[in-house]
């Protein structure tokens, strides 16, 4: 004998349909018990400082930056200090300037074993790289601590070995203080010569070469102003 099979029937709770499936070719279908909210992260959102923040430290900077001009031109002591820092082949070498006159200033380079070469003399890539710094130190040391200078040309003419230390006498083709009174960037074009300095009393010093450099002068108040035209575009 079997048992008879008896069929129960499950009601569904009135009140819940099941979405109807679209036949339409292409349509997603969405089958019983699907989420319908899924929970999406966030993208990231770029921190952006304030800009109050940004001009607190924008004018902190110029403060340190402008305090540390005026003190790499007050005398040879701070300048030996900030060119160990920021340019160690003017430290080592051990250049040194001096005003002559109201026009004329000079530059000495002693005659120091990291400025000679294998035989003795004053080695030319020591006399050719203080050029530029002596030149920029002189125009630098005018302008003051407002301006940046920037050596756009340089010609060096060797004539002779050096064989003591070199002295650089510079002078300038325009007049500086006119155009610093303009209050616009400025080419400026300096005249070295560069002589041995005499090892005894009565000589004279003898020339070992000459330098033409051309230098450009630019207020930071307008690298200021195209930085701020950057920021507007």
């Amino acid at each position: 004998m079997t048992a008879p099979a008896f069929e129960h029937e499950i009601e569904e709770p009135t009140g819940l349909s099941h979405p109807a499936v679209s036949s339409a070719p292409g349509t997603p279908s969405i089958q019983v018990g699907t989420p319908a909210d899924m929970p999406v992260p966030l993208p990231r959102r770029r921190q952006i400082s304030p800009p109050n923040a940004q001009k607190k430290s924008t004018r902190l900077y110029d403060r340190l930056e402008a305090f540390i001009s005026r003190l790499s031109v007050r005398d040879n002591f701070w300048r030996s200090i900030c060119s160990l820092i920021w340019l160690p082949l003017a430290f080592f070498s051990g250049l040194t300037i001096k005003q002559l006159d109201t026009d004329t200033f000079a530059a000495i380079l002693p005659f120091r074993r990291f400025n000679r070469n294998w035989y003795r003399a004053m080695a030319g890539g020591a006399l050719l790289a203080n050029s530029e710094i002596a030149g920029g130190a002189y125009v630098f040391g005018i302008c003051g601590g407002d301006y940046t200078v920037v050596c756009k040309n340089l010609n060096y003419s060797f004539l002779r070995p050096c064989y003591g230390p070199a002295v650089y006498r510079m002078r300038s083709r325009e007049n500086i203080h006119e155009l610093i009174a303009g209050g616009t960037e400025f080419n400026l074009t300096l005249d070295l010569d560069i002589l041995q300095q005499a090892s005894r009393i009565g000589e004279k010093d003898k020339r070992v070469g000459k330098c033409e450099a051309v230098f450009h002068v630019t207020p930071k108040m307008h690298h200021k102003v195209k930085a701020i035209r950057k920021q507007k575009v």
